[in-house]
Formats: C-alpha cells, sequence, structure tokens
C-alpha cells in the first residue's frame, strides 16, 4: 500500500471530518480556566454533550450512511432518495422534540437537572437539529461539494468560538449582563445557548438543501431503505455508547455534586487524550475507501496487515509524545482539574485499542458479517458499563479510564482471535510486538524516571527517546517500501 497515498487521504478528509472536535479543543482552555473544577461546572457539560452523541446517533439511524448507499443505485432516482432520508429524519426529530417538551420537567428532574430544565429543552433542540443536519451534509458529500460543506462548517464554529469567548472573558464585566451570567451557573449555561444560537444559523443556512423535501416520498423505497438503516443504527448505538456511557453513568452511580466535579476533572483531562481520537478519525476516513477499493484485489489481507501495522506504529508515537510533552500539554486545561492527569495515558490506551479494533473489523464487512460487529461491540459495552457500575463508587473517575480501556480491548482481542478464523490476515505480529516493546521501554523510562525531573529536563531527555523510535520506525516503514 502507498503511505503516502493514505497520509493525503487522511490530511484532506480528517480535516474536515474533524473540524467539530477540534472546535471543543480550541475551547476546553477558555472553559477549564474560567469554570472552577470544585462547582461541577464542566462535568454539566459533559455529561450534556455525552446525552447528545447519545441520540443524535438514535435521530439519525444510520440515515447518513443509507443515503450513500441508495443514492449512488443506478436504477434509484438520488433526488427521492434524499428526500425520503430528510422526511424520515426530520420526522423523527419532530417527535422526539415533542417527547422532551411535553415532559421536559420529569425528565429534566430525572437528569438531575430539575433547577435548570431549559438546559435539558435547549439540548433536544440541539440534537435534533444536528440529526437534520447530518443527512444534508452527507448529501454535499455525496455530491462532492466540499466547499460549502467546509463553509457550513465553519459558519458554526467561527461564531461559536467568538460567543464562547465573548462569554467568559466579557460578560461578567459588563454589569448589565452579569445577572444573566450568574443565572446560567456562572457561564456553565450559556455554552449551551451559544450552540443553539449557532445549530440554528447553520440551519437556516441549509435552506436550499431543505427545499430538496419537495421532491416527494416514496414508500416503498422508505422500506428498502429502512431495512438497510436498522443495522446501522444498532452499530452506530453501540460505537457510541462505548464512548459516552462513562460520561453518562458517572453522575448516577457517584450522585450529587461530588459526582459532577468527579466528572468534570475526567472530561476535561479527557480532552488531552483525544488527540489520539482524532488520529483515529482521520485515519479512518482515508483507509476505508482504500480497503474497499483493493477488495476485489488478491492483496486485500496485506494491505489490510499494512494498515493495522503502521496505524499502530504512528499512534504509539503519538502517544509517547503526549507523554513526554506533558509538561506543556496540561496547562491545556485550569489547575483545577490537573489532578485528573493520571487517566491520559490509560484512555489513550483505550484509544488506540479503538482504532485497531477498527481496524480488525474489515474481516466481517468484507465477509457480509455485519452482525459479528454488534455482538463484539455489545460485549464491549458490557465489559465497560460493569466496571463503571461497579468500582465507579469507589475510585470515580478512575473505573471511567479503566472501563475504557477494557471496553476496547476485549472486542479488540475478540475481533481478532475470531477474525483469523474466518478471514485470515497475515498480520506482522514479529513487527508490531517489537514498536509495542520499544513503546513500552520509553513509557517505563518516562514513569518511573523522566517525570521526576524538572520539565526542561524531562522533555529534552524524552526528545531524544522519541527521536530514537521515530528513526526505528522510519527504518521499519522504509524496509516494507510502503513510500
Amino acid at each position: 500500500m502507498n503511505l503516502k497515498s493514505l497520509a493525503k487521504d487522511t490530511a484532506l478528509y480528517g480535516l474536515v471530518s474533524i473540524v467539530g472536535r477540534f472546535l471543543n479543543y480550541l475551547l476546553v482552555p477558555v472553559h477549564t480556566y474560567k469554570i472552577a473544577a470544585e462547582s461541577g461546572g464542566y462535568g454539566i457539560v459533559s455529561n450534556l454533550y455525552a446525552y447528545t452523541a447519545l441520540f443524535l446517533a438514535l435521530l439519525t439511524f444510520g440515515m447518513e450512511t443509507t443515503l450513500f448507499r441508495f443514492a449512488n443505485k443506478p436504477d434509484t432516482d438520488d433526488k427521492m432518495v434524499y428526500s425520503n432520508a430528510l422526511r424520515m429524519v426530520g420526522g423523527v426529530g419532530l417527535a422526539f422534540l415533542a417527547v422532551v417538551f411535553l415532559l421536559l420537567n420529569p425528565i429534566s428532574g430525572a437528569m438531575g437537572y430539575g433547577a435548570h430544565p431549559e438546559y435539558v429543552g435547549m439540548f433536544a433542540l440541539i440534537t435534533a437539529q444536528d440529526a437534520f443536519q447530518a443527512v444534508m451534509f452527507s448529501r454535499l458529500r455525496q455530491q462532492r461539494r466540499p466547499m460549502r460543506f467546509v463553509a457550513l462548517k465553519f459558519a458554526f464554529i467561527i461564531p461559536s468560538i467568538l460567543l464562547n469567548l465573548f462569554i467568559f472573558l466579557l460578560m461578567d464585566k459588563i454589569p448589565a449582563l452579569q445577572g444573566i451570567f450568574q443565572y446560567f451557573n456562572y457561564g456553565v449555561g450559556l455554552i449551551f445557548v451559544a450552540n443553539l444560537l449557532c445549530t440554528t444559523v447553520v440551519s437556516l443556512l441549509f435552506i436550499p438543501e431543505i427545499k430538496g423535501i419537495a421532491y416527494g416520498f416514496d414508500k416503498g423505497l422508505a422500506k428498502e431503505m429502512l431495512r438497510y438503516s436498522w443495522p446501522l443504527l444498532l452499530l452506530g448505538l453501540v460505537g457510541v455508547l462505548n464512548q459516552v456511557s462513562d460520561k453518562i453513568l458517572l453522575p448516577y452511580l457517584m450522585p450529587g455534586e461530588e459526582g459532577l466535579v468527579q466528572l468534570g476533572i475526567y472530561g476535561a483531562c479527557v480532552k488531552i487524550a483525544m488527540i489520539m481520537a482524532l488520529l483515529t478519525q482521520a485515519f479512518r476516513y482515508a483507509y476505508e475507501p482504500i480497503v474497499f477499493a483493493d477488495n476485489k484485489d488478491k492483496n486485500s489481507p496485506a494491505t489490510l496487515a499494512d494498515g493495522t501495522k503502521y496505524f499502530i506504529i504512528f499512534t504509539l508515537l503519538a502517544f509517547l509524545a503526549v507523554m513526554i510533552y506533558m509538561p506543556l500539554l496540561q496547562h491545556f486545561v485550569g489547575g483545577g482539574y490537573r489532578e485528573g492527569l493520571g487517566v491520559i495515558p490509560i484512555v489513550m490506551m483505550a484509544e488506540i485499542f479503538m482504532g485497531v479494533y477498527f481496524n480488525l473489523s474489515f474481516w466481517y464487512k468484507l465477509t457480509d458479517q455485519n452482525w459479528w460487529g454488534a455482538i463484539i461491540s455489545a460485549i464491549g459495552v458490557a465489559v465497560m458499563v460493569a466496571i463503571n457500575v461497579i468500582f465507579v463508587p469507589k475510585i470515580g473517575y478512575w473505573a471511567c479510564a479503566w472501563g475504557g480501556f477494557a471496553g476496547y480491548g476485549v472486542p479488540m482481542l475478540i475481533s481478532y482471535f475470531l477474525g483469523q478464523k474466518k478471514y485470515p490476515i497475515p498480520y506482522d505480529l514479529k513487527a508490531i510486538g517489537k514498536f509495542v516493546l520499544i513503546a513500552g521501554a520509553v513509557f517505563a523510562i518516562y514513569w518511573f524516571w523522566l517525570h521526576k525531573l524538572p520539565a526542561w529536563l524531562q522533555m529534552a531527555v524524552g526528545t531524544l527517546l522519541l527521536g530514537a523510535y521515530t528513526l526505528a520506525a522510519w527504518r521499519e516503514i522504509k524496509s516494507t517500501k510502503a513510500i
């Protein structure tokens, strides 16, 4: 496989696909320096955004991928496919909003936001709009209109950043606005207000695409689309639960303000570890088309093996870089949140496991046995939830970190051993093992010695070790003629 081509596609698709997460990165320092850790305010942010991710998967119910599948069929009217998708997702979204607002107070009370039901109401509006927009963004990708896609993404990002800067840097200094600032948990609730305003602006800018509803509705086609989408809903739901179940469960398992404080610390430190998630997502957007394109080629198993090896090599490099430069990266979050920095290596390894599991998952995709994906992922969710339920009341957010570690590690191992029976792939275990050992040795040196040194010396020695790992990686790549 051509690593240069893979890197180019990673940069192209990754830049666009991770732009929403990049927004969160830009705002984390603003939020964590201005929202006191002991207030639990950032725990509210982490908790509600976790609910949003979960319900977004439910409200889109796999219709983004379904649109791609049916719009590209030669005997299908792509306009009708698009109109069907818009109408179905829009209808489900309206029903969701009706239920939430009819039962707003009891739902808010059950979630722990009885004093601020408007938070839940705003998130319902945000999630319903995001689901509707997801179909229209997919339509832009299907039509290969990247400029409008990017423009609309930035139509959310730029105003959102500016509003958050205004809220946390200026608003409390304006006497006429101080009362509003204090009512919304000293700016916490205003994060949601800003999100809702920016999401609504993007919905208005989508008016030309919304007109696609006028193409009509084909009941027969809709049934076919729903038959195709429900397994995708199951897979997507399980995948999202793996990512957010800990942030949803922690306040219930550790009730009261302490639970939100713990969740805030954990949620802030996880943002540093999410560098790995960004790399994984970018790699996925580039790698998946290459694999399916090579499916007809007898060398496809070799492509899968190479991709997995390079993924592990590069993500271990990123893991070591984050650890070595932690004296700088720790300033990404406010001082009150830094007691949770110890979870970062655990969470980053969990993200590596998730990425490896994604690479290993192609065996059931290429053999049309996607139901295995649902079973394996569901086992991962069960492991994660069990660890959280048992250990969060005892060790707090540390249980969330270890739950993710096991929740991705177990599916990774199951997928590997099962995949080697169903669709054998010649993974270069010798090379992978070598780099795991090298990375483990560098991390051990950091953990037991380096991090006790002054920051400048820690990073200086660490840079030399990182250089040695990079040189070994470069030699491995050159020896396999990947570039």
